[in-house]
């Protein structure tokens, strides 16, 4: 066994393997950027080697620089972890060249399922079920609109070299393949170093399902069930789930026996995932092989009790694998949240900064045990598992030049009824401040009844938030919860309040018992009865109550409740008059009064938010790729005014009216922040 290995990755991928190496007693290496020196994954590791400046380009993925870091550290083997090198032919024959082990499939492999348009002719040949589409190289965007009118529209147009959703688009019409075809052309160039381009059919109302393979070099194999991961917003996924909803036993079994089939043509080795992409009859059609370690990996370790990161460790050591086929059991519901830097209120655009406040949930160990890869039994009906992949904590800089990724929250329980049940609670626990994130959304989706269902395919997103995600508005039993239990604290902070200022000591003031509570546009009058072990507070209006019990006390962040003994968590910061409260997605402005103060507050008259119609501003930090318009030209709604470039995606900024430009204020080049001015309109 390897007694160093060096991670050429960083962020969460990193901290996650250097996890694993630690558990097996082997020494880790962590490389890093200028941006990166203090990132968690320099902290976990044993030593770390500087690689050079923040641009991936220039440290991540310059090989060189890697190898240099790998002759000083004299690590013994690479784990690529996923991006940057993982998938890179050159990097595995450099390693090889050096004698450094790849923690990775052989490089034939890589190169035959690295490049899109060559696994799907090989996936063909080897009997698995492939997708119509154009596998030739594409010159030109008109050479695009052709080939997408004979495959018939709609088209996705896709990156040879692509992956993590960059370089893809999908086209409905010509003028959506002429541009589809430039911005994949130019995304893969500067992400992959390759523009190579392909098309294939888009098949409408799709399931995005992943067989999950380890294959060693003793010519054993097995599939570790399916993954779905049909919640995906420009081709990202943002929710994955073990086991799929929606397969049965006999199209499981079908699925992995084709990824296997796929996987020996190639002389596969290490853990690979073979994606496909399934219709409503549950017909099943090859898209692409993953040949690393995938960003969803976690579930599949919480249903079998298999560490992948070990067991492609210990196969790249030439170990043989320690189970067969028919030892592989699926146990219990696994769930993962992508918690990503972006602002699901701006069309899920890019963020970045500091994180002034990160608190991820505790983890909670149950379900299947790891240890060596091998099933350790079942977990106590009614258990569930909290895990958190992070590279980041408290403190970090959420920076421009990487993935917006924060962390993956993971949950486990014997069911999928479960397993949500307790992602929302695991949800509404996590408290991040200082940049925007995609939290709420993430709530949201898992109180939407299509999810809870299960009925779900990759256009979710696309359907159910077609004008994007503006908050959640509650339904009206979850008010009345939040606001007894507002209530109850209010009484908690005026006390506290009260015995400060010297007005009152333990026995001889009592606080208002009445009081109005307003949120989300509802009034909420009530009354509080307090005792030793709780409040029980009765709304007005219709004479119900809810007992509410706590330990809460007034500056605490997060207040954990019950209210008539179901668990509420809370995120709870301070405003005039009462609090601002986060839960299941929703973004409260909850004010507690007393019933005259009420009365004059609906008098109160409302701050308007100024007028931007006339201004096209900055939806995220980035730097302005190209204008495509100039002073004193009239546009058309929907015409592209300027791309701007923001962690590796390019984003087209539209007109949203007809309108003529009066002034603009950035050239190409030029780097903004978020809602910096880009140009005027008359």
């Amino acid at each position: 066994m390897f007694q160093k290995i060096l991670i050429a990755n960083r962020g969460e991928i990193a901290c996650r393997v250097i996890k694993t190496a630690r558990k097996m007693g082997i020494g880790t290496v962590a490389v890093h950027s200028d941006a990166d020196r203090g990132a968690l994954h320099v902290q976990m590791a044993d030593e770390a080697v500087h690689i050079g400046p923040p641009p991936a380009s220039q440290s991540y993925i310059a090989i060189d620089n890697v190898m240099r870091a790998i002759r000083e550290s004299g690590a013994q083997a690479v784990h690529p972890g996923y991006g940057f090198l993982s998938e890179n032919p050159a990097f595995a024959e450099a390693l090889a060249a050096e004698g450094v082990v790849f923690i990775g499939p052989p490089k034939a492999a890589i190169e035959a399922m690295g490049d899109k348009i060559t696994s799907k002719k090989l996936a063909a040949e080897a009997g698995v079920s492939t997708v119509p589409g154009y596998m030739g190289l594409i010159g030109d965007a008109e050479e695009a609109v052709r080939i997408s009118r004979e495959i018939g529209y709609p088209v996705m147009i896709k990156a040879s070299a692509g992956g993590g959703g960059k370089g893809m688009r999908i086209a409905w019409n010509d003028e959506e393949a002429r541009e589809g075809f430039r911005s994949s052309k130019n995304e893969a160039a500067s992400s992959f170093g390759d523009d190579r381009i392909f098309i294939e059919k888009f098949i409408t109302q799709p399931r995005h399902i992943e067989i999950q393979v380890l294959c060693d070099a003793h010519g054993n194999g097995v599939y570790l069930g399916e993954r779905e991961c049909s919640i995906q917003r420009r081709n990202q996924k943002v929710i994955e789930e073990a086991p799929s909803p929606f397969l049965d036993e006999a199209t499981r079994r079908a699925m992995g026996a084709q990824a296997l089939a796929l996987a020996q043509a190639v002389g596969y080795t290490s853990a690979g995932t073979v994606e496909f992409i399934v219709d409503g009859a549950r017909n099943f059609y090859f898209l692409e092989m993953n040949t690393r370690l995938q960003v969803e990996h976690p579930v599949t370790e919480l249903i079998t009790g298999i560490d992948l990161v070990e067991q492609m460790i210990r196969i790249a050591a030439g170990e043989a694998l320690p189970f067969a086929q028919e030892d592989i059991r699926l146990n219990g519901w696994a769930i993962e949240s992508r918690l990503y830097a972006e602002d699901p209120c701006r069309n899920f655009l890019p963020s970045t900064g500091r994180l002034t406040r990160y608190r991820p949930p505790g983890e909670v160990a149950a379900g299947p045990l790891l240890d060596s890869g091998k099933w350790q039994g079942e977990a106590p009906a009614g258990e569930a598992a909290v895990r958190n992949d992070t590279g980041v904590c408290e403190g970090g800089e959420i920076s421009m030049y990487y993935d917006p990724m924060i962390a993956k929250l993971c949950t486990w329980a014997p069911d999928r009824a479960q397993a949500i049940e307790a992602m929302r609670v695991a949800l509404d626990s996590f408290e991040i401040e200082g940049i925007g994130h995609n939290l709420p959304f993430l709530s949201a989706v898992m109180d939407h009844p299509r999810f809870v269902s299960g009925e779900i395919t990759t256009a979710f997103i696309a359907e159910e938030y077609p004008e994007g995600f503006s908050g959640v508005e509650l339904p009206e039993a979850a008010l009345r919860d939040i606001a007894a239990a507002a209530a109850a604290m209010h009484r908690v902070a005026e006390i506290r309040r009260a015995r400060v200022s010297g007005r009152m000591d333990n026995h001889e003031r009592r606080v208002g018992s009445d009081w109005v509570v307003t949120l989300q546009g509802a009034r909420f009058p009530v009354r509080i009865d307090a005792d030793p072990q709780g409040s029980t507070v009765t709304f007005e209006d219709n004479g119900t109550s809810r007992r509410v019990q706590s330990s809460w006390t007034p500056g605490q962040a997060l207040a954990r409740l019950e209210v008539n003994g179901r668990p509420l968590v809370l995120k709870v910061g301070k405003i005039p008059g009462g609090f601002r409260i986060r839960n299941r997605g929703a973004d409260l402005k909850v004010h507690v009064r007393t019933p005259r103060q009420a009365e004059l507050a609906e008098l109160m008259p409302e701050k308007q938010p100024p007028d931007t119609s006339k201004l096209l501003l900055c939806p995220m930090p980035g730097v302005v790729l190209s204008l495509d318009v100039a002073e004193g030209e009239e546009v058309q709604e929907g015409q592209a005014l300027c791309i701007v470039e923001a962690m590796k995606m390019e984003n087209i900024l539209r007109a949203e009216r007809r309108g003529v430009v009066a002034k603009i204020n950035a050239a190409p080049g030029d780097s903004l922040a978020v809602d910096d001015v880009i140009m005027e309109f008359e």
